[in-house]
């Protein structure tokens, strides 16, 4: 079926997202936003303001944006459907044809504003929370939802068994940026790393949900039996749990081979060191780690907790799984990896080239914004 833009206009898609203060919304908001078929959208960004570190790229992208808060206040319940037709004020002004939040969190106020406005809204729903005080929260902005954009299969078994308005759509990677390349030379001198020694490479943000300590564990029993071990913490270090991590490295004999490198605007100079990556996240598990999908198409052997989302991408190699929260079970995994004598590096790699490709999740955006387009 051909599907034709209505009046031979553009559509106008409004992305929504609170702030770029951190990088995986932000950098999965742009990457969608840059790569859409300009013959059928135009993209409009709205944030509640122009701080943080990804905002310059926002500059730089060229697409137009607008700093408000897409958010308001709903209670008390009064006050609140005034706020939220106010919004909805602002977002008729706009004229979009489509808004697509990228708010992670339970508020409906946004989807009730595009309701007022008429005009169709969608989310993507990036964790796996959903109950206690927030449940009301997001069975609300669900109903209100003209589509719900879910990134792992748990999603729809524990959140929208029911629902017959989701599509399964994982985070893409730009193949093209993330592939094998030769280790980078400033940061082996830096780190004075040895052509004998094998990294072990971990990127998100320090925070207890991510099983850092868990990491730090098995790193220290392992590095007992291989001196030849190095390990490498990317992201966010400095709140309690991340300072804390550090210090507890800090006392380990070991501590010499444990560098917390903290947050830095690109990573891919740290994946070409890395022989390992590691995910240890625990709990209620992950959306769909895009930090876990980079790796791979690097070619770098991946270790991964057994939860949502990491599940879903290593569904080919469970054998790579290890229990969460569970040191020994990970000790074992890297250590497997370590004793590995297979190159299978255009495995990983050609695993992300086949069902993760940045443009699978572009095209797959574009076929519901259509499809709810042409029925409106």
């Amino acid at each position: 079926m051909i599907i034709k833009v209505k009046n031979n206009k553009k559509w106008k898609i409004l992305f929504t997202i609170p702030n770029f203060d951190t990088a995986g919304s932000g950098k999965a908001l742009l990457n969608l936003c840059s790569r859409l078929d300009k013959k059928f959208f135009k993209s409009y960004i709205s944030c509640s303001h122009s701080e943080g570190s990804l905002f310059k790229k926002v500059i730089s992208s060229g697409t137009p944006f607008y700093i408000n808060n897409n958010q308001v206040q709903m209670k008390p319940r009064l006050e609140g459907v005034f706020n939220c037709y106010q919004l909805s004020k602002f977002f008729k002004k706009l004229n979009m044809d489509l808004i697509h939040s990228f708010h992670y969190g339970p508020d409906y106020s946004e989807a009730l504003a595009a309701k007022i406005a008429g005009i169709p809204w969608v989310y993507t729903k990036k964790n796996m929370n959903w109950g206690g005080s927030s449940k009301n929260g997001w069975k609300i902005r669900s109903i209100l939802s003209s589509h719900i954009l879910i990134q792992n299969r748990d999603m729809q078994n524990m959140f929208f068994k029911k629902s017959k308005k989701t599509s399964l759509v994982p985070r893409g990677v730009d193949t093209k940026k993330f592939f094998p390349k030769k280790k980078q030379i400033s940061l082996i001198k830096k780190y004075n790393i040895l052509e004998s020694e094998i990294v072990i490479l971990t990127v998100a943000n320090l925070s207890p949900v991510k099983g850092i300590d868990v990491l730090l564990k098995s790193f220290i029993k392992l590095s007992y039996k291989y001196n030849f071990i190095r390990l490498f913490l990317v992201g966010n270090k400095n709140g309690d749990y991340g300072k804390m991590m550090e210090n507890n490295a800090r006392k380990s004999i070991f501590k010499s081979n444990i560098h917390f490198v903290g947050k830095v605007d690109e990573v891919i100079d740290y994946y070409s060191l890395a022989d390992i990556f590691v995910l240890p996240t625990i709990k209620k598990g992950e959306g769909c780690p895009v930090s876990l999908l980079e790796a791979m198409s690097c070619g770098i052997s991946p270790v991964g907790s057994n939860v949502s989302g990491i599940k879903d991408i290593l569904d080919p190699f469970p054998n790579l799984l290890f229990s969460p929260g569970d040191p020994d079970s990970l000790a074992e995994k890297i250590e497997n990896l370590i004793l590995e004598k297979e190159d299978k590096k255009n495995i990983y790699r050609g695993h992300v080239l086949n069902k993760y490709d940045i443009n699978n999740e572009v095209k797959a955006h574009e076929k519901i914004y259509k499809k709810i387009l042409s029925l409106n």
